[in-house]
């Protein structure tokens, strides 16, 4: 009896894992059909192209292999910064404006002059931290206050971040000459983790894997986690158990803000050293929700997913140059999503399907 029992908690283990995989080879396959369509090939080269081409371009040299990694250490932040909302049963569509003012912020203390690099940089991170909270406690206080619907009231934060941030540009940030701010002071940049002039990968990788154990170790091992995760599970359950659910909500959508204006700092400080205005989002956001949930809204699988999805973009001009239009990308990501979606809407089938009949 213990030895059934424990095969079945190993396949249910193993299930995430397995409609993960088969999502990703899903969209391999998919992705090989349209490169054959658009380059007239047959199938075994196409394959063998578009996976020669994705490993070159994210894994083949210590440049590609240095870019997958900014990119994922991006995905880090904005991954847990969704997946905290989602375990709470919240959707912070917001994260992409919270990383937007996470940028903001960071980039005006990051051209303050004469600070010493150790607190310049923790100055940096705070400021990042503290404009993602304040982006993701308004559309929270509006939530428990009013009821309103969080997935509309972040996206319009959204609009209203990237906004902003284009008006303070505009206003007392642009450089003379360019369409960007001034670059942030030295001692507010985060070396490289490898001392080369071409290779953009710095301790914001460490910091982002950090995070994720504490994130980790947050959800599962404090009793405001379990609170979280109890919301999320069940709001009337929690609330009868003495859970306050208003709390419970602003908590996790201002972790989830922390978290994404932490990563808007890290891009600022790590990456990118100045802010240019921008015409459109970055989308960096909004490519969490992917990174989530192909992670399970597991913190320890958020580093594979954000691997796998920094590994699509840094591969994109690979694929350009042998001839794969890059849009492939955004294809095998919205196939994921769709792959992963359609799953929960199968099991909610099922329990409606099971409900019925046990009536």
């Amino acid at each position: 009896m213990v030895s059934v029992n424990k095969k079945s908690n190993v396949i249910n283990a193993l299930k995430p894992i397995f409609f993960s995989v088969l999502s990703i080879f899903v969209s391999f396959i998919i992705a090989v059909f349209f490169v054959m369509w658009s380059r007239e090939d047959g199938f075994i080269e196409s394959s063998k192209l578009l996976m020669i081409s994705f490993w070159n371009g994210s894994f083949g040299n210590l440049f590609s292999l240095s870019e997958t990694m900014v990119y994922a250490t991006i995905y880090m932040f904005t991954g847990l910064a969704h997946l905290i909302a989602f375990r709470t049963n919240l959707f912070n569509i917001g994260v992409e404006g919270q990383f937007t003012v996470g940028m903001l912020a960071s980039v005006i203390v990051g051209m303050i002059p004469g600070i010493p690099m150790g607190i310049h940089l923790i100055l940096v991170f705070l400021s990042g931290m503290a404009a993602g909270a304040l982006w993701a406690f308004i559309p929270a206080i509006l939530k428990v206050k009013l009821n309103s619907n969080e997935v509309v009231n972040t996206i319009m934060m959204n609009f209203i971040g990237i906004h902003l941030l284009n008006l303070c540009i505009s206003l007392f940030l642009k450089e003379p000459g360019s369409e960007a701010t001034y670059s942030i002071a030295k001692s507010a940049i985060l070396p490289t983790i490898i001392n080369d002039g071409g290779i953009r990968m710095n301790y914001g990788l460490v910091l982002g894997i950090i995070l994720v154990v504490i994130v980790h170790f947050y959800i599962n091992k404090t009793r405001s986690g379990y609170e979280l995760r109890s919301v999320g599970y069940n709001q009337s359950a929690s609330e009868y158990g003495g859970i306050n659910i208003k709390k419970s909500i602003i908590l996790a959508m201002v972790i989830s803000g922390i978290i994404a204006g932490l990563g808007g700092a890290v891009f600022v400080s790590g990456v990118q050293h100045r802010v240019p205005k921008l015409h459109n989002f970055l989308n960096y956001g909004f490519d969490g929700i992917a990174v989530a949930l192909l992670a399970r809204n597991n913190p320890i699988a958020v580093i594979v997913s954000s691997i796998l999805f920094g590994a699509l973009n840094a591969a994109s001009l690979e694929l350009q140059f042998n001839g794969i239009p890059k849009d492939i990308v955004f294809l095998v990501q919205a196939i994921i999503i769709l792959f992963i979606a359609g799953e929960y809407v199968f099991k909610l089938l099922i329990n409606k399907f099971k409900k019925g009949g046990a009536k």
